[in-house]
């Protein structure tokens, strides 16, 4: 039987080649992950292939910024899988969970009941004054949405809500800015765009096999 271990990063941990983060809702599973109890306390499996987190720190990133007690705005949280990891993690933070559509939104709903750090907010990402009084200043801004105009829409939220020296992690959907250009090019040019708004681009780290097309980027404000 494999030994569960903590990992690099704090909260997040290992058994044998899984990765697990610390059940916030004992018994109760998000997206029919495995549950594994070891020594009084239940855990669940990430699965790398369901969750861009998971799959960007496979991938062997070298920083994640998310603690114990982080804020955190989640841009296009759908219906709460990594989120639901993320609340793991920041157990005694927050998770500020924005999703436009109705019907993932009514999933979502569901998970944040369970999970008291959880804020589900309906809203369009594009117009971030709408949760500006729910949500305050935040230790980082996660975004994993479909659209065109995802990198413009993730600095309109990191200017809005993203504290001084905090962190932006964007998930890069190529195939949904452009679909005849190549995921590298759209990769360097969602940095390049990152890096002329002033923010520090620490890690771009394409998510193949696990997600084709996407990568991760993780920025860091930089203090004027």
């Amino acid at each position: 039987m494999p030994e569960l271990k903590n990992w690099k990063f704090p909260g997040i941990f290992t058994e044998g080649n899984k990765l697990l983060t610390k059940n916030l809702a004992p018994s109760i599973q998000v997206y029919g992950e495995e549950l594994i109890e070891h020594e009084g306390e239940e855990y669940r499996a990430w699965n790398p292939k369901r969750s861009k987190a998971a799959a960007m720190l496979r991938k062997g990133i070298s920083l994640f910024p998310i603690g114990e007690d982080s804020r955190v705005l989640y841009l296009g949280a759908a219906n709460g899988t990594t989120a639901s990891h993320l609340s793991d993690i920041a157990y005694k933070g927050a998770v500020f969970c924005v999703e436009f559509s109705k019907r993932a939104f009514h999933d979502l709903a569901s998970v944040c009941q369970e999970r008291k750090n959880m804020i589900p907010i309906l809203a369009d990402a594009r117009k971030p004054e709408s949760y500006r009084a729910i949500v305050g200043s935040v230790d980082v801004v996660y975004q994993d949405i479909a659209q065109r105009d995802q990198t413009r829409i993730f600095l309109l939220n990191m200017e809005q809500f993203l504290r001084n020296e905090g962190f932006g992690i964007l998930m890069v959907k190529a195939r949904s800015i452009d679909v005849a250009a190549k995921p590298k090019d759209i990769f360097e040019g969602a940095q390049s765009e990152l890096e002329d708004a002033g923010y520090e681009v620490l890690e771009n780290k394409p998510l193949s096999p696990f997600e084709k097309d996407h990568a991760a980027i993780i920025v860091k404000k930089i203090t004027k």
